[in-house]
């Protein structure tokens, strides 16, 4: 784990791609994926932590967007509903976690997450 100094703008831009990852609850359609990519795109060429966090961020909303679809479909047999419900907590509370981390500087790996995008 990296320490960095508190208020740097490479911190604000990596706390602000996890943010990101809520703007599907906001309901923008793949916005918990498109806002962090975009972010990523953009600033992570200029801060290397950004660009560490952002492929983390990419990475957890592409795993929960997985875990969704497979939850949803679990829902014909009544257990996707307690699985969504248990998924969208998940969500939140890890997002809110990393968001914190990131703007102290520190770098935060999601448990769970398929790492697609290196």
């Amino acid at each position: 784990m990296t320490k960095k100094k508190a208020n740097n703008p490479a911190n604000i831009w990596a706390m602000v791609c996890h943010l990101l990852g809520l703007c599907t609850f906001i309901g923008i359609p793949f916005g918990n994926i498109i806002g962090p990519l975009i972010v990523w795109l953009i600033k992570g060429k200029e801060y290397e932590f950004v660009d560490e966090q952002g492929k983390e961020a990419l990475n957890f909303q592409i795993s929960i967007t997985i875990y969704g679809l497979v939850a949803g479909f679990l829902c014909f047999f009544i257990i996707g509903f307690f699985l969504l419900f248990a998924l969208v907590i998940a969500d939140v509370v890890f997002i809110i976690i990393a968001a914190m981390k990131a703007n102290d500087g520190e770098s935060y790996r999601y448990p769970y997450i398929f790492r697609l995008v290196k």
